[in-house]
């Protein structure tokens, strides 16, 4: 792989395009100043990965609900109601993720290393910074596998038209809005959702940005702020975490789920996706399939591994064992007691002692592509690095 180094963008025109959290707490950058090359060959290996992935996830999802497998998954009991209707009725539309690849580079074939289909960060960055990259230092910003903005936009539009056409948005829409909203005190977070909210307001929507405790919920009349009664939200808040955290909220919005009074985004359908443990299930239903690496629910036999739990994130949990059960790297960071998954080991594309892991995001079909760099365990200290196709 080629890595090629790029004169950074200063903390001030990082701030001036809205990305503030651009320090780790180490002090050191979160956006690496280098870009990596891709071929058009890999791009659209990128690209068709995360289409034929989105498939098999739906048949699994299937499958989990028909054979009810939710315990399986380690999905929690409140939310088993609001998952099947949500999967059930198609206006509960699935507005974005990011696939999580091994691979796809120096002829390594991609691998899955999960989906983030709840709650996925990195999109700001993979959107706009990168773009923004390339352009300082006089390189064409468009020769990215990058439409994440276009796709999200009109998939925007299709939770109102419900199918691949989005022509007849505007002769059905009824001004419908969307509140959008994050919780306070998290910049990175914040700026995904308001950027987001912008995405909707320019495919025509009626929006408004409130943070999470400041929004009020009806079983009977649906989602409210400031007197005002919207028919979508989007909350940048994890099924699970709202399960754990907060029961009452889950009751409240299976209610209003129930009487037709609101829709969420992302559905709680995509939790199925979310917990790593349905990969056990993917390689199940398409055993050795190339995309997939052998899961398990029990350690597996004599192999290197990776241990994580069902619903870890940045790396926390996560073991990387040798064939003898020894660990190469782990980050014991304190996660929420949740079940294990083991995974079959594959090595990221590596070069100069660090460890690039490739993401796609998908909104419909697979939208952008965009690297974290670190060390063997991605974790909140791994770097953001843009690409450029060569």
């Amino acid at each position: 792989m080629k890595v090629t180094p790029l004169t950074p963008l200063t903390q001030e025109s990082l701030e001036a395009i809205g990305l503030e959290w651009h320090t780790d707490l180490d002090s050191t950058p979160y956006v690496a100043p280098e870009m990596i090359e891709v071929s058009q060959e890999e791009a659209q290996a990128y690209y068709d990965a995360g289409n034929e992935l989105y498939d098999m996830f739906c048949e699994a999802g299937q499958y989990v609900i028909d054979k009810n497998l939710f315990f399986e998954l380690d999905i929690p009991v409140s939310l088993i109601p609001m998952i099947k209707q949500s999967w059930e009725e198609e206006v509960h539309w699935h507005l974005y993720g990011r696939f999580d690849f091994a691979g796809g580079l120096d002829g390594m074939p991609i691998k899955l290393l999960e989906f983030n289909a709840d709650t996925p960060t990195m999109l700001y960055e993979s959107s706009v910074i990168q773009w923004a990259m390339l352009k300082a230092n006089g390189y064409d910003e468009n020769a990215q596998f990058n439409n994440i903005y276009e796709a999200l936009r009109e998939n925007f539009q299709r939770i109102i038209t419900l199918g691949e056409d989005t022509s007849r948005f505007e002769e059905i829409y009824e001004g419908w809005k969307i509140l959008f909203s994050s919780i306070s005190g998290n910049a990175e977070e914040e700026r995904t959702t308001r950027f987001l909210q912008e995405i909707a307001q320019s495919a025509g929507f009626n929006t408004e940005f409130a943070y999470i405790d400041e929004v009020k919920f009806s079983q009977e009349e649906g989602v409210f702020y400031n007197d005002t009664n919207y028919e979508f939200l989007f909350k940048l808040l994890p099924w699970e975490i709202i399960a754990i955290d907060e029961p009452e909220l889950v009751m409240l919005m299976r209610g209003i789920m129930e009487n037709k009074a609101g829709i969420f985004l992302n559905p709680a359908y995509t939790l199925l996706f979310q917990s790593k443990r349905i990969l056990k299930i993917l390689w199940d239903l398409f055993p050795n399939h190339p995309l997939l690496l052998e899961t398990s629910f029990e350690p597996l036999a004599n192999t290197e591994q990776v241990i994580k739990t069902s619903f870890g994130r940045e790396g926390q949990g996560v073991q990387i064992l040798d064939s003898s059960g020894k660990p190469i790297a782990q980050n014991l960071q304190e996660s929420e007691n949740f079940k294990k998954i083991y995974q079959k080991y594959y090595p990221l594309n590596a070069t100069n002692g660090f460890s690039y892991q490739p993401n796609v995001f998908f909104a419909y079909e697979s939208c952008g592509l965009g690297f974290r760099k670190g060390g063997l365990i991605m974790d909140n200290y791994s770097k953001f690095v843009s690409h450029i196709i060569v």
